[in-house]
């Protein structure tokens, strides 16, 4: 059975995360952008040989071998871990337990992490991603070009913000370290991180 990439619907209303992400960047990032990755993605893994593996498989063999379909299926997974990663009345610095106990064991505490974080992001030179990410069992904060992601790079992925432009500019113009500090500090969903770093250890 052939892999088909899908679009997810969002996991809360267009308008929840108001006024931190407005409806209309919500509209444009999903509705637009992620939908036309899905639409290229599929398009793309027609005749690449991959079209019997997983998503995950997909994006780590076309990696460095089939760019077209790497950077439209990574960035269908980016999108889809993007969106979920995030919930109205999120961020802040109260984590669940093993979340924090990490962030505290290895990036030095969270208001080290938060400043590392929005640091990656700030200086990811043009389109790209900020990461929290677990590596031999210890979390790291990584910043990846374009589409990539931490699974290419031997690592799997905690949490992700997206630091392409169409993620912020209609609400927040050129000013990217004003929308990484406002994702993290109002819409992060850490359950969503902590599930994911339990799966991942």
């Amino acid at each position: 059975m052939a892999y088909e990439f899908k679009l997810p619907d969002l996991p809360y209303a267009y308008d929840a995360l108001a006024p931190h992400m407005s409806a209309e960047t919500l509209e444009f990032h999903h509705d637009k952008h992620h939908a036309a990755y899905v639409t290229n993605a599929n398009k793309l893994l027609a005749g690449s040989g991959l079209e019997d593996k997983d998503e995950i498989t997909i994006i780590r063999e076309s990696f460095g071998s089939n760019p077209g379909l790497f950077n439209n299926a990574a960035q269908v997974f980016n999108h889809t871990f993007f969106f979920d990663g995030m919930k109205p009345g999120g961020g802040g610095d109260k984590l669940p337990g093993k979340l924090a106990e990490m962030i505290d064991r290895d990036l030095g505490g969270f208001a080290k992490f938060r400043e590392d974080f929005i640091n990656a992001g700030v200086t990811q030179f043009g389109s790209g991603w900020a990461w929290l990410a677990v590596k031999d069992g210890k979390l790291e904060i990584m910043k990846t070009p374009n589409a990539e992601n931490p699974f290419v790079h031997g690592a799997t992925p905690i949490l992700a913000c997206d630091v392409w432009e169409h993620a912020y500019y209609i609400d927040y113009r050129n000013l990217r370290p004003k929308f990484l500090e406002v994702w993290l500090d109002n819409l992060v969903n850490w359950e969503f991180a902590e599930a994911n770093l339990e799966a991942a250890l």
